[in-house]
């Protein structure tokens, strides 16, 4: 059975990422060394490596297992530490490929893009996309900084530019967006035309 497909009765990925806010230490927070001795090639230069749980994705071979076709904008209700901690957890059976901080942009890359990250909700919309998450909440508009917003739109115009996918709004969408979700990020709040606009200039 597929784990990654979203199930009847089986939490969304709201409540397994704040059922799992404690759960575990993310490799960010442990020293340099540790962390380091668990780093992995990322994608795109800038991001750094924190590697989510191996039980929280699946190794793939894209784009020639299954086209990449979309990216996949989500806030993640948690903070940027937290988010972390649960994507590392084994348990929680829940990844997306990055994750953006708010207060300065820093971009993680959990899940290289070649696997598939569980964020859908969808299992072909995971098969076919890129996850990125943005810390924050999508009532507290304040956590959408600038810093964020530049740095996110540069990190998805190369994802992008690397696969061939349109710098448009029919290709770059948010959760809510996807078939089956019963999602709301990134909700009223993220302003789609600003963000689009910094994709194609950045």
């Amino acid at each position: 059975m597929d784990r990654a497909r979203h199930l009847p009765g089986r939490p969304s990925r709201r409540r397994l990422l704040q059922a799992g806010a404690a759960a575990a230490v993310p490799a960010a927070l442990l020293p340099a060394g540790r962390a380091g001795a668990q780093a992995l090639a990322v994608d795109y230069p800038p991001a750094e490596s924190v590697p989510a749980s191996t039980s929280n994705y699946t190794v793939s071979s894209r784009p020639s297992s299954y086209p990449i076709d979309y990216v996949i904008i989500h806030v993640t209700q948690e903070t940027y530490a937290n988010t972390l901690a649960i994507f590392q957890n084994p348990d929680k059976k829940v990844s997306a490929h990055y994750v953006v901080r708010s207060a300065d942009g820093h971009v993680v890359q959990l899940v290289r893009e070649k696997n598939i990250a569980w964020h859908a909700g969808n299992w072909d919309y995971n098969t076919r996309s890129i996850g990125i998450e943005h810390e924050g909440w999508i009532d507290q508009p304040s956590y959408f900084t600038d810093a964020m917003y530049e740095q996110s739109a540069a990190l998805t115009a190369s994802i992008c530019a690397r696969h061939g996918i349109p710098m448009d709004r029919e290709h770059i969408i948010g959760h809510v967006e996807v078939p089956g979700t019963d999602h709301t990020d990134p909700g009223p709040n993220w302003d789609w035309t600003r963000y689009i606009r910094m994709v194609n200039f950045a």
